[in-house]
């Protein structure tokens, strides 16, 4: 067990997770500015960009890199500077650090050696895009990118439709018709689905609506910027409440008529969702005595 206090004894050295902006500069809190000018200097995924995080604010300390293919001698070098007592912070290109971004082996590499981290709040683009999305806010789980082959998209939706929880994707503009099309298939057209785009800049917008509305609109226009998915969950859930007193061949019927699925995908479906041998249902749905 270990406990961190984090603000005993400020003399230590210690590393600060301080987030930055998702799109607007003015986002940044007056603390994690402050904390900037403090520290004896800043490690970023891509000095380019966070150089121009501070001019903006007219902080002047060292800048170096620290990014995903930083060797575990940097990382030890690090730690051994913060256990000298210096005071270092790791900042993202954009949101919290190690949200989807690197910093994870640095942090437990300190936390091995007893040396404290502390998180300063601010700035996400996930909880940004979900508590204006209008899904529900008080349980949610964030998944991070969405998967790039099909067999993990359908796994991670068909957890997304059993959770009673809204489900959080970043993703690209050039995949997101992709995705909300798999919606369609996995969960069904009447899906709610949230997607917002280019949080807190000037061109911020929210899509909101069914999977079917959501590819209708996506089939006319294209999207650009920074994306974030948010997409109802416990669907799959709730059609099994619903239907788990149908026949197997009802449920099939049903199945196809609501999502259009063949025959062989909906049995298959159902299989899943009532917990039975594919063959049991494809034999009920095909009058086939055993």
């Amino acid at each position: 067990m270990q406990i961190q206090q984090s603000y005993k004894d400020l003399s230590r050295g210690c590393l600060y997770l301080v987030p930055t902006p998702i799109g607007n500069l003015a986002d940044m809190t007056y603390r994690a500015v402050k904390i900037l000018k403090e520290i004896d200097y800043i490690l970023a995924e891509d000095t380019r960009q966070t150089i121009k995080l501070l001019q903006y604010y007219d902080i002047e300390k060292p800048l170096k890199s620290f990014h995903d293919h930083s060797s575990e001698d940097r990382v030890a070098a690090i730690c051994q500077e913060v256990g000298q007592g210096k005071r270092l912070a790791l900042v993202s290109d954009a949101g919290m650090p190690l949200i989807n971004d690197p910093g994870h082996p640095l942090v437990q590499a300190l936390l091995a050696d007893d040396l404290p981290v502390i998180a300063l709040p601010g700035p996400n683009a996930a909880l940004t895009g979900l508590v204006a999305s209008g899904l529900e806010a008080a349980s949610f789980t964030y998944w991070g990118f969405f998967p790039r082959h099909k067999s993990d998209q359908v796994r991670v939706l068909e957890a997304v439709g059993q959770a009673q929880a809204t489900a959080i994707f970043y993703e690209s503009p050039y995949r997101v018709k992709d995705l909300v099309k798999q919606v369609g298939q996995v969960l069904g057209p009447q899906t709610k689905m949230v997607i917002a785009r280019e949080l807190s800049k000037l061109y911020e917008s929210f899509l909101r609506g069914t999977q079917t509305e959501l590819a209708t609109y996506l089939d006319q226009e294209s999207l650009k910027g920074e994306i974030v998915v948010l997409i109802q969950g416990g669907h799959l859930a709730n059609q099994v409440s619903d239907q788990v007193l149908l026949p197997y061949k009802e449920q099939v019927e049903m199945l196809m008529a609501q999502e259009g699925l063949l025959a062989k995908d909906a049995i298959k479906k159902v299989a899943k969702q009532r917990q039975v041998k594919k063959q049991d249902v494809y034999n009920a749905y095909h009058q086939i005595e055993d």
